[in-house]
């Protein structure tokens, strides 16, 4: 078995204490913002940035919309480390690898993760520019195999059977509505699927996944989750609702519309997160 796939404590926390030293902040919170989402960094005070290309394993994005960043400041009150983009499992980076900044977030000291991403509308209720309070996922790639805990059991962040009964966290959820209430915004609220990507789903596809419950489909998220849950940090996600998927064929998806939807749902979240964040 080559276990060079699989991160170790040492590699994690060679990773964390070359961030503890550009930055006496220790974040409570950290957060991953999809595509075309990454403004909410900006807000950040007190802020130090890294670009995730310069340090050493941490797997990089190749992906428009994704800046690769990392981002340590305060924002409503809170010590926040805001990843600007992600890493996909289709850019060819092992499950373990894209695992790896979960990791180092949690030796840092975060004890919550907020994901962001953007998703087609499976549900057709959905619209362009809605956003969907993730409130149960499908880890469809998980269970063919492509698991982020798959290799050698890390017992310092938890155990090698974790719970998923409640990967997002409901009282979190709770806030997150009572902010949309006040805020006068509309939150929807469903099933995200993760799916291996990069082409964009057949018809077909999408029948079967509004068969099984889904309402958000998308490429990411998924793994983040299960490395956050399995150290027992607290989740909570949003997809940007970025189009509606095609159930006939009829209309083309493009990876401009999705970004071009985030521009208009980032607003939205940055209103909700940081929303979330004062009520904490």
């Amino acid at each position: 078995m080559n276990h060079d796939q699989f991160p170790s404590m040492e590699e994690i926390d060679l990773l964390a204490n070359r961030i503890r030293e550009s930055t006496d902040l220790r974040p409570k919170v950290g957060m991953i913002l999809g595509s075309g989402l990454g403004g909410l960094a900006d807000l950040l005070e007190s802020s130090v940035s890294l670009l995730t290309g310069e340090l050493p394993g941490w797997p990089t994005s190749t992906v428009e919309g994704h800046a690769g960043r990392l981002v340590i400041g305060v924002l409503e009150g809170m010590p926040v480390c805001v990843l600007q983009g992600r890493v996909h499992y289709y850019e060819g980076y092992s499950m373990a690898r894209i695992g790896l900044p979960i990791r180092v977030l949690q030796r840092l000291g975060a004890d919550m993760l907020i994901v962001t991403n953007a998703a087609g509308g499976v549900n057709p209720a959905f619209e362009p520019g809605d956003v969907m309070l993730i409130n149960d996922h499908i880890n469809l790639i998980g269970m063919a195999g492509l698991s982020p805990l798959r290799g050698p059991n890390l017992q310092e962040f938890g155990p090698r059977f974790p719970d998923m009964s409640q990967a997002y966290d409901r009282q979190l959820q709770a806030l997150a509505r009572q902010v949309a209430a006040q805020e006068g915004l509309v939150l929807r609220e469903g099933v995200y699927i993760c799916l291996g990507g990069p082409a964009f789903e057949t018809p077909a596809d999408l029948r079967f996944l509004r068969t099984i419950g889904v309402d958000a489909v998308g490429m990411s998220t998924v793994p983040e989750i299960v490395v956050a849950r399995h150290a027992g940090m607290r989740a909570l996600g949003f997809s940007g609702i970025s189009n509606k998927v095609s159930l006939d064929g009829e209309k083309l998806t493009t990876h401009q519309e999705v970004l071009e939807a985030g521009r208009r749902v980032g607003p939205k979240l940055e209103r909700l997160i940081r929303g979330v964040l004062r009520r904490l």
